[in-house]
């Protein structure tokens, strides 16, 4: 991922709790080579009083960062002496999508609603966005430049805080059903969020106090509108981070084998607050053909072992 065009280095590296991405580098940036090099930019200041960080880094030590499992982009890579100086073409929305692709950080928080804006073409609100790329995350931070004076510091410090507690997932159980038909195919129902789409088993997060099998039979019988069915051997088992609505969620899922003859979906419920939107018949060939993504990975590789 390096940036030869950026008179700043990137600072990234695989599989990162928080990727901060500001707008573009500044003339003394620039001249540091390094991130926020600015003495009156804030944001080593409040990543060290938000708890990121267990000293004051200073700019030039910018790549101690990695090792606490952070990274720092920017959205443009050319320099301006001003951020309102930058066109729209210097922004490079699917640079930052295969960063989100190939380095799977967990979040990437936006140092500006202006950077956030320069990429996607529209105006955020402070804290976690619907908008994900891949399986990343997106927050927005208020910008630490000097220019942004109207926003107080103890202001900012709130907003670094409450990224630092966000990025701690909550705990969630989930069951999940790989439902299989008499034609050897696999039901999957799509999952959709603004930037991102995938195709995924029928099921959902456990009560407290359900068993997997009453919480199986609960969710199909909402997502689907399957009620006759008995449930087969647990054929896998994972942990995930994973976007939620206002917290990260690290989800323990647990697949189950559910057999049938065949099946017309039939929702009892509206599923658009869960994010759903449809459902397809799929086989083995066309699961290892697609370019579509789906989830789990394993899936060609179970529904053939099946």
């Amino acid at each position: 991922m390096a940036a030869p065009a950026s008179d700043v280095p990137d600072v990234l590296g695989p599989d990162l709790r928080c990727v901060f991405c500001g707008i573009n580098p500044g003339r003394v940036s620039a001249a540091a080579h390094a991130h926020f090099a600015n003495p009156r930019n804030d944001f080593w200041r409040l990543l060290h009083a938000a708890g990121f960080t267990p000293r004051l880094i200073a700019p030039g030590d910018q790549h101690d960062l990695l090792a606490l499992g952070y990274g720092i982009t920017n959205a443009a890579y050319r320099t301006t002496p001003g951020s309102g100086e930058l066109r729209r073409r210097d922004f490079d929305a699917a640079r930052l999508e295969r960063l989100a692709r190939d380095l799977n950080p967990r979040a990437i928080a936006f140092v500006g609603k202006e950077a956030y804006r320069g990429l996607f073409g529209e105006r955020p609100d402070l804290g976690p966005q619907t908008r994900e790329l891949w399986d990343t995350s997106l927050y927005v931070l208020p910008s630490t430049s000097p220019a942004n004076a109207a926003v107080p510091y103890a202001d900012r410090l709130a907003c670094f805080r409450s990224l630092h507690e966000w990025l701690q997932p909550v705990r969630r159980d989930a069951v999940r059903a790989l439902v299989v038909d008499a034609g050897r195919r696999l039901l999957l129902v799509r999952w959709e969020r603004p930037g991102a789409a995938w195709w995924i088993t029928p099921g959902g997060g456990a009560n407290a106090g359900e068993t997997d099998e009453q919480t199986l039979r609960r969710e199909l019988v909402e997502e689907i509108g399957l009620r006759d069915f008995q449930v087969g051997p647990l054929v896998l088992e994972r942990t995930h981070v994973l976007p939620g609505e206002r917290r990260l969620v690290c989800q323990r899922d647990r697949f189950y084998l559910v057999r049938v003859v065949d099946h017309e979906v039939a929702p009892t419920i509206d599923l658009s607050g869960e994010n759903l939107a449809g459902h397809r018949w799929w086989t083995l060939l066309e699961l290892e053909a697609t370019t579509e993504r789906f989830s789990p990975p394993e899936l060609p590789a179970l529904l053939r072992g099946l």
